[in-house]
């Protein structure tokens, strides 16, 4: 595989048998279990040889401006820490302590904790509902353009898109309206590392976005990238990376990430493009979410049902297993990696299962009232409680069931009567935790 500089690197770095009185205690032998042997040769530390991470240049610096090219931005920055550590990171950057922020409702948890963390004051986005696909749709740009007018102090936005459902928003249209107020967009954007290599230009309108390599590309778990416009340089990227990442970061990810764009420029954007091909006739064969619906990421399956979660446990029992299931679907990602073979299961496996039409889910009640900052509410005493006996209380942490997929109630709000009462309507019958 060519042009792979920090791969080439460390494989060249390791040629040399240098006798490593260095971290990591494996010192390059094998590690203990076969699955895992080989990756011990090329698992450094920071040395002039393999470079620093957090210090930028050299080959992991080389590997990451092939990545930025990819996704046509400015600077990227390797994450070892998963979407999690990106999106702590980008909303450093992005918001001065104590300063607002527009959210989408929708967005990670890793959100709630970033507004914890540096105090931040939330006003949120709402999503339209789809009725028929009982999912939300994509951020309005006139909601955005509303929200900013009535809080012209707000200087940040962050939203998701795709969402776990697949649902893509305009991010241009979205950049346009929050940079003629002078603001910030970050997009989390974890579901869509794949999206260039299906000629998608997705992202590039964003001042900072955040993708999961392992969610959708050949990459191991927790490898995903920090991206940045103009308005952020890998300095900055880089300094806000080390504030939540390991000061040891794992060289054989960021080598996977290296080798990982590597392949996906060779064959894996072929392969990816015939994925949406399949998925384009599962969603015509079985009842799914389409572009009908919302625009959609071409290659997320939302499969609709019924009865999702008996769906859900019928595949697993045919030996398939999804990503995720609510009461009216069930989530699949189908990626470079699934050839022929593997949709011709899945589609055998879906021939056996109960397929159509959502119950009709209410949409989510109007947002609950705001007592708490989400730091107050993350970092009080709490205890456990069973939503029925949590009227009045102030919740800690979100209560999210699927749908919506997005929090009915977040931390620092009152948990009301009516929103007892919708979560009770959609089968939702879980603990909350509530400050005490």
């Amino acid at each position: 595989m060519e042009n792979t500089p920090l791969y080439t690197a460390l494989r060249r770095f390791a040629a040399q048998n240098p006798l490593r009185m260095h971290m990591p205690g494996h010192k390059g032998k094998p590690l203990p279990a076969p699955e895992l042997a080989g990756l011990a040769a090329i698992d450094f530390t920071e040395l002039p040889p393999t470079g620093n991470l957090f210090d930028g240049g050299g080959a992991i610096g080389e590997a990451e401006e092939l990545w930025a090219k990819v996704f046509q931005m400015d600077s990227c920055l390797f994450l070892t820490g998963g979407s999690t550590q990106g999106g702590l990171a980008a909303l450093t950057l992005a918001c001065p302590p104590g300063s607002g922020l527009l959210l989408d409702r929708g967005c990670h948890r890793s959100a709630f904790h970033a507004m914890a963390l540096l105090d931040l004051k939330p006003v949120y986005l709402p999503r339209p509902w789809l009725a028929e696909g009982a999912v939300t749709g994509p951020i309005s740009p006139d909601e955005v353009e509303k929200q900013l007018l009535a809080h012209p102090e707000i200087k940040a936005v962050c939203i998701t898109s795709p969402t776990y459902y697949g649902v893509l928003s305009d991010i241009p249209a979205l950049a346009a309206v929050i940079h003629r107020h002078g603001g910030v967009l970050v997009v989390d954007g974890a579901h869509g590392a794949h999206l260039p290599f299906l000629g998608l230009d997705h992202f590039s309108a964003a001042d900072l976005a955040v993708v999961s390599a392992h969610k959708t590309l050949p990459a191991p778990g927790q490898s995903a990238l920090l991206l940045a416009g103009g308005r952020f340089s890998h300095r900055n990227l880089r300094r806000a990376g080390a504030i939540y990442g390991s000061s040891s970061p794992s060289y054989p990810m960021m080598a996977a990430l290296d080798l990982c764009r590597a392949h996906m420029l060779e064959e894996g954007a072929a392969a990816y493009q015939k994925t949406a091909e399949e998925v384009a006739a599962l969603r015509r064969d079985f009842p799914a979410l389409t572009a009908r619906h919302a625009p959609l990421d071409p290659t997320r399956l939302t499969l609709l049902s019924p009865h999702g979660f008996a769906a859900q446990e019928r595949l697993e029992g045919l030996g398939v297993w999804p990503e995720m299931a609510d009461g009216g679907h069930v989530v699949l990602i189908p990626t470079c990696a699934d050839g022929a073979e593997d949709f011709a299961r899945l589609r055998q496996a879906l021939e056996q299962v109960e397929l159509g039409p959502c119950p009709a889910f209410p949409p989510p009640p109007p947002l609950p009232e705001g007592v708490l900052t989400p730091r107050q509410a993350l970092f009080s005493p709490g205890e456990d409680r069973p939503l029925c006996q949590a009227e009045g209380e102030i919740a800690a942490f979100p209560v999210a069931p699927y749908p919506p997929g997005v929090p009915v109630v977040a931390p620092g709000e009152r948990i009301e009567k009516k929103t007892i009462a919708y979560l009770d309507q959609i089968g939702y019958n879980s603990d909350c935790r509530i400050c005490v």
